[in-house]
């Protein structure tokens, strides 16, 4: 473990953090599909309330189909908690299992099946990387109060370290009412780890003149001096998903299909953003399509495991994805397959705990504090 520079606080790097998960069993994975549901099912049955399944939008159907609940990821952090089950099961990605560790009860244990699951965005902003760019950036503006704020698609971590410098955590939903506390009590936003919710969010206040950009990526390219001059502060970081989505994917959907409504998630690009009928988070999303009368066409610019289940979930709705065939899958949250799930279950009903995700009691202190804030936004 390193000890931070700016904050007392040891970490590392997630590579390092999550390198005792487990891979899973060769005997799991060539499973057919009738056996493995069978199995689950079975397994499920001997665990009773003892276990609940979380099923993040962005997970496929086979996972979904067997989840106690289906949501965002903070959203299904609370639903675990309220559930008071001995196992939470998290069919998403490690910032996720992180978030739910610290939500929920002590004597609650939270597995992540797949060790590959992690969030490349998450990835973007470590810790340690950020607390070399506070120095920098806080030495450049010696006498400006800078508030930090992280996405909730983040390490525990980086969730501890913005609480530790007076910071919080943010959703795409409160994004908005998370900068305004910060200028309520700062001068300047540092936001991390994504550049396109924190622009999406200046223009949306206002702010959009006030916006600088820190590549952690680039050495030769950044100056504190400079970007210390603006009020905002946006982190080079972004989700691979929303980012492939274009403006002439929401032209060629409305010339395909005259009438076509558009909605999108704002981690997509601000010319996306623009372009688009209805921008909102996946419960924004989900609801927007609730709420459509049968026979309306909406495109949805998000994940397309989303865009797949609203096609299931509500027929009555002409629901495309927004880039037609070229709409992909988010990598890291395809690592949770089925083989995932049968063998954690199993292994449970066996009396053993396989991929536990547990947040350091420090880090979990502090995480959980950023998150308070954000819930008195």
């Amino acid at each position: 473990m390193v000890q931070l520079e700016t904050a007392e606080l040891e970490t590392d790097l997630s590579l390092f953090k999550y390198d005792n998960l487990e891979q899973l069993p060769p005997a799991y994975r060539d499973l057919e599909q009738a056996e493995r549901t069978e199995r689950i099912e079975a397994a499920l049955g001997e665990l009773g309330d003892d276990v609940v399944i979380l099923g993040h939008n962005y997970q496929r159907r086979e996972i979904v189909e067997h989840a106690d609940f289906v949501g965002d990821s903070y959203q299904l952090s609370k639903q675990a908690a309220e559930a008071d089950a001995e196992y939470v099961i998290f069919g998403g990605v490690t910032f996720m299992a992180e978030s739910a560790d610290i939500i929920t009860d002590d004597d609650q244990t939270v597995i992540l099946p797949s060790m590959e699951a992690s969030c490349p965005m998450a990835g973007m902003a470590e810790a340690l990387q950020v607390d070399a760019a506070w120095a920098e950036i806080t030495a450049a503006a010696p006498d400006a109060d800078i508030i930090p704020i992280t996405y909730m698609n983040s390490y525990a971590d980086l969730k501890a370290f913005c609480a530790s410098q007076g910071g919080l955590v943010c959703t795409s939903s409160n994004a908005h009412r998370a900068f305004e506390w910060a200028f309520e009590r700062g001068d300047k936003v540092l936001f991390l780890p994504d550049k396109h919710l924190g622009e999406n969010t200046a223009y949306e206040l206002g702010l959009e003149d006030e916006i600088a950009q820190w590549d952690p990526w680039d050495p030769e390219g950044k100056d504190a001096d400079e970007v210390a001059e603006s009020d905002i502060i946006l982190w080079d970081g972004y989700c691979q998903v929303h980012e492939r989505f274009r403006v002439e994917h929401v032209e060629r959907v409305r010339e395909a299909n005259p009438g076509a409504n558009v909605v999108v998630h704002p981690e997509c690009r601000r010319e996306v953003v623009e372009a688009a009928d209805v921008v909102g988070s996946t419960a924004t999303i989900c609801e927007t399509i609730e709420a459509a009368e049968p026979g309306e066409t909406w495109a949805i610019g998000t994940e397309i495991h989303l865009t797949e289940h609203l096609q299931r979930w509500h027929p009555e709705v002409n629901v495309l994805p927004l880039c037609g065939d070229a709409c992909m899958d988010c990598n890291a949250m395809r690592q949770i397959d089925p083989n995932y799930l049968t063998w954690v279950l199993e292994e449970l009903v066996a009396g053993r705990e396989r991929n536990v995700i547990e947040v350091a009691p420090e880090e979990k202190e502090l995480a959980g504090l950023a998150l308070e804030r954000m819930l008195e936004v």
